[in-house]
């Protein structure tokens, strides 16, 4: 439930929930400079003259490793922008499964993460 005045969740004090804004901000402007990186050097990758097919295979592979790390990325940047609009709703902290408390070491770990993680162990045996 959104609180206008604030943007701590209700267990949460709201200095605890300010280290966790910093770090998820952090850690977001580290993935756009990578992610504007990658989109250079997959360029490069491109604009590169291939001499022959072995450098034409290599080129390809190359190009296809950063692509698919910047979506690992994009995805990332994506948990992190929800964790942030968790923090603004008061919901930062809380299992989007079961509602109940995210543990501190998880947090600490993986401060973007929307689940606890006896629910992120069910979603990954469900999807397995």
């Amino acid at each position: 439930m959104p609180n206008k005045g604030g943007s701590v969740s209700k267990s949460m004090p709201k200095k605890e929930a300010e280290v966790y804004r910093k770090k998820l901000v952090a850690r977001r402007n580290e993935i756009v400079i990578k992610l504007s990186g990658f989109r250079n050097d997959s360029r490069d990758v491109e604009t590169d003259i291939a001499q022959d097919v072995a450098d034409k295979a290599e080129s390809s592979y190359t190009k296809e490793f950063l692509l698919s790390l910047s979506d690992a990325e994009r995805d990332q940047l994506f948990q992190i922008d929800a964790a942030l609009k968790r923090i603004e709703a008061r919901d930062f902290g809380t299992c989007q499964m079961c509602q109940k408390e995210i543990g501190k070491k998880r947090l600490n770990a993986l401060p973007w993460t929307p689940l606890c993680i006896e629910c992120q162990e069910k979603a990954e045996s469900e999807t397995a």
